[in-house]
């Protein structure tokens, strides 16, 4: 057991994992917890009776979800939520609306998501603009510090946009995006933050962060299912085009006898960049019941928890010849191990499998993602595993 005491206990029997799995795989796809599943269950079933179903019900729902998501990331304003499919959709959403000079430059990350790549290039190729990878260093122990360092260092005066994650998906290193965005502002340029890897299972902070566009997808630290996201934006795509226009983000579209009376504005905010269809009777009531649940529990909770049961396996590590970066520049809930030089990831797999655990092998790293359902024991049998492999 671990010697540090948390307010937030293992929260095991909110979720239906089965006894001997352990599944150290958030960043993959969370787990359904069990209120959740029934939200979506009951979803079903409204359907069977669609008369049931009035007008207000497209939009009460929706509202509710935005409130609750403005509250998870301390925006005061719910109508700059924009309720979206995917990272995918948000982001491009953010790159056809911010544009690019040509000539200037979109900053990335050197292996990060390709949700968050792919509308970059393409507005690179269509703009003219350049779009410029912020290479990992290979320096051992300081790396985190070292990327850090190399990002501000890229934004200058010819940067457009700087659309990053807060941790990188592959290995956890944490991204100080105060010092990001406030380099941005002193530019010009544009924040675009990808919080699928963070928001849910980390403090994020719209205001005092300050990003221009923040997306996050719903079917990993958000608890929430898949083909469901959330995304916020700010004042710098006030007035922008949405990539649909839907009927739900005009004005008066809660009356349904005026729908046909058409219009060209929208509603304030960011709805007018919601999906369509984004009333979605079983996606929406599920997603907004997990948010409920992390708001409980609170993100703080959540990051508080994970670093109680991962130090001690972590220290294990560092004694077995791995390497992980240091807790200041990673998450608790999402980090890397790395194996000693020369031992190949996947040699770990039939040790993984033999003793059901779930991690997920990205690049160099073992990457290892807990939440408030996992124990040490989960990180003591990933050790174990590890230490057969390594013979």
């Amino acid at each position: 057991m671990t010697d540090v005491t948390t307010a937030l206990k293992r929260q095991l029997d909110a979720f239906d994992l089965p006894a001997g799995v352990h599944y150290l795989n958030c960043a993959y796809m969370s787990p359904l917890l069990r209120e959740v599943e029934t939200a979506g269950i009951e979803g079903i079933r409204r359907k069977r009776r669609p008369y049931e179903i009035g007008p207000q019900d497209f939009f009460e729902d929706s509202d509710r979800l935005r409130s609750s998501f403005a509250g998870l990331i301390g925006g005061d304003d719910p109508t700059r939520v924009a309720i979206i499919p995917s990272v995918s959709y948000g982001i491009t959403t953010a790159a056809r609306n911010l544009g690019a000079a040509p000539g200037s430059r979109i900053v990335v990350l050197a292996e990060q998501f390709p949700s968050n790549v792919y509308p970059w290039r393409r507005l690179a190729a269509e703009s003219g603009a350049e779009l410029h990878t912020v290479e990992a260093p290979s320096t051992a122990g300081s790396r985190g510090l070292a990327w850090n360092e190399a990002l501000l260092a890229a934004i200058d005066e010819r940067t457009s946009v700087v659309a990053v994650p807060h941790y990188h998906w592959m290995d956890g290193t944490r991204f100080d995006l105060a010092a990001a965005g406030e380099r941005a502002r002193a530019v010009g340029a544009a924040l675009v933050v990808d919080g699928t890897q963070s928001v849910g299972a980390a403090p994020f902070d719209v205001s005092s962060i300050r990003p221009d566009a923040l997306v996050c997808a719903g079917y990993k630290w958000l608890l929430g299912p898949y083909s469901i996201g959330m995304a916020w934006y700010g004042d710098r795509f006030d007035g922008g085009v949405p990539l649909e226009e839907t009927w739900t983000s005009r004005p008066q579209s809660h009356d349904f006898r005026r729908v046909g009376d058409y219009r060209d504005d929208y509603r304030s905010g960011a709805v007018r960049y919601d999906v369509g269809e984004r009333s979605n009777f079983i996606l929406v009531p599920m997603q907004l019941a997990a948010i409920q649940r992390i708001s409980a529990w609170t993100p703080e909770g959540i990051q508080a928890y994970c670093r109680s049961i991962v130090r001690q396996p972590i220290q294990r590590a560092l004694e077995l010849g791995l390497s992980v970066e240091s807790e200041e520049w990673r998450g608790s809930h999402l980090f890397g191990l790395r194996l000693p030089d020369g031992v190949d990831p996947s040699e770990l797999g039939p040790e993984l499998e033999k003793r059901s655990v779930s991690v997920s092998l990205r690049g160099s790293a073992v990457r290892v993602a807990p939440n408030v359902y996992n124990g040490e024991d989960d990180l003591w049998a990933l050790l174990e595993a590890v230490r057969a492999a390594l013979g």
